[in-house]
């Protein structure tokens, strides 16, 4: 595999209990998660020293590194002040867990935007709450990565070009996750093309917009083996993040505004850890794919 190229993954959606994540990721080869849900509680409600205390340790006995703290920073309501002052200082502690854990990149939303209401409106106050989150990360030498989500400012390829180029910071970057642009009635070639300057970090989902559901990687609409493919060409060096959302799993309650359950109908698989083999050896295959085309 292209040694400029790093697989990691969320690993909370093989199980919640963070032992069984470690053994699964070894098992498979891998060397490095994106950390979410551990031992069923979100990252963002850890301290410090119970990082330190419990979680650090049993990542160096497993050889395992955090490719990027999966955070919930910034979902909450771009008009709900208290949430967003909370969110700083939540946002303070996972920069101080970031330099502890040696990982570079936290994974960031922009905010919900109220049902039935036009996103554009909101945008200066999300850019302006969005550079506070920069100049939080600045302190730390940590860089925000933007996750186009669904329901947020940010959930179309316009709008995520709009915050990345006016909060215009080195410490806030995008993601690119394929299957939320899909669900989003994005074209992701378009996306690409778009935002390919600005992305540090990409997330491995892929979907269909029949009734948006998550799909193996490779078999939906995200276009996945041919934008790798100009990611890798055009220089992309860093991690590809698997997010399989092929099974129910516990953290899932936190991600999503609307019932999660619609996006994950049924298990593709038996339990998490067949959903997460699943995604990676498709990625694997794509890869290799990629790799006999460019000889």
């Amino acid at each position: 595999m292209n040694k400029d190229l790093k697989i990691s993954g969320f690993s909370d959606e093989i199980s919640s209990d963070f032992d069984t994540q470690l053994e699964v990721v070894t098992k498979l080869g891998m060397n490095y998660i994106s950390l979410r849900g551990i031992d069923g509680k979100n990252i963002g409600d850890y301290s410090v020293d119970e990082i330190n205390e419990n979680v650090l340790p049993r990542l160096q006995k497993a050889g395992v590194s955090v490719s990027s703290i999966g955070s919930p920073i910034g979902k909450v309501y771009i008009n709900d002040e208290d949430g967003f002052t909370n969110q700083k200082i939540m946002l303070d502690t996972l920069c101080q867990i970031s330099n502890l854990l040696d990982c570079k990149y936290i994974r960031i939303f922009s905010f919900y935007i109220p049902k039935g209401e036009d996103a554009d409106q909101y945008k200066d106050d999300v850019i302006s709450k969005l550079r506070e989150y920069a100049a939080i990360a600045e302190k730390y030498n940590v860089i925000l990565v933007h996750e186009n989500e669904k329901d947020i400012y940010g959930d179309i390829a316009r709008r995520c070009h709009e915050i990345l180029t006016l909060v215009g910071s080195p410490y806030f970057k995008g993601i690119f996750d394929f299957a939320n642009f899909v669900q989003c009635g994005e074209d992701t070639g378009a996306c690409y093309d778009l935002l390919r300057d600005e992305i540090v970090y990409i997330h491995i989902k892929d979907a269909v917009t029949t009734d948006n559901e998550n799909v193996v990687c490779g078999t939906g609409e995200g276009k996945i083996p041919e934008l790798l493919a100009q990611f890798i060409n055009s220089g992309y060096k860093g991690f590809l993040t698997l997010e399989p959302h092929l099974v129910r799993f516990d953290s899932l309650k936190d991600l999503e505004l609307e019932d999660a359950t619609e996006i994950i109908k049924d298990n593709k698989e038996l339990d998490g850890e067949g959903g997460y083999k699943l995604q990676y050896e498709a990625l694997l295959e794509i890869l290799e794919k990629i790799e006999s085309e460019e000889k």
